[in-house]
């Protein structure tokens, strides 16, 4: 199974794929060692953040194992409904890292003797990479600057009767 892992620190991201079942039955929370995932990473310390499997459904810390959970929610994570009173049941699934898990969110706690931007040269942050290309040429997500307007010279046609 191939893992996309997104590796934060300090505001920046980094996104790498990783092949090994390294991570498989680790759960939300628990520190992996740096080498364990890259031979480049060695020295740092990593914490699982978060998640989603392949549907896209979130991580949750609160659930114990790797199946999907109905949970109800109140506030604060998930929630969008501000308004005193609200619960909404949302599907979640499990804290445990099994083989539906897609993206593993990661966190740097101890760092390395080398930066993660000298590891990972040709990767642009996800800070700097915002911009989405989309099949008409055009982009989404990045602010581009205002297209110069030519000045265009209509003629009226005005027929007589």
């Amino acid at each position: 199974m191939v893992y996309k892992l997104v590796i934060g620190n300090k505001g920046k991201a980094w996104k790498v794929e990783l092949d090994s079942e390294v991570l498989a039955g680790k759960s939300l929370g628990d520190k992996v060692d740096g080498k364990d995932l890259k031979a480049e990473l060695e020295g740092y310390e990593i914490e699982i953040t978060g998640g989603t499997d392949t549907a896209g459904f979130p991580l949750k810390s609160d659930v114990e194992g790797i199946g999907l959970r109905r949970v109800l929610l109140t506030k604060g994570w998930g929630m969008r409904d501000s308004r005193k009173g609200v619960r909404i049941r949302k599907t979640v699934r499990g804290k445990t890292i099994s083989e539906k898990v897609t993206q593993i969110n990661l966190k740097v706690v101890k760092e390395g003797k080398k930066k993660l931007s000298d590891i990972f040269p040709e990767q642009n942050t996800a800070e700097q990479s915002s911009a989405v290309p989309l099949a008409d040429g055009t982009t989404k997500g990045k602010v581009a600057e205002p297209e110069k307007v030519k000045e265009v010279k209509v003629e009226e046609k005005v027929e007589a009767n």
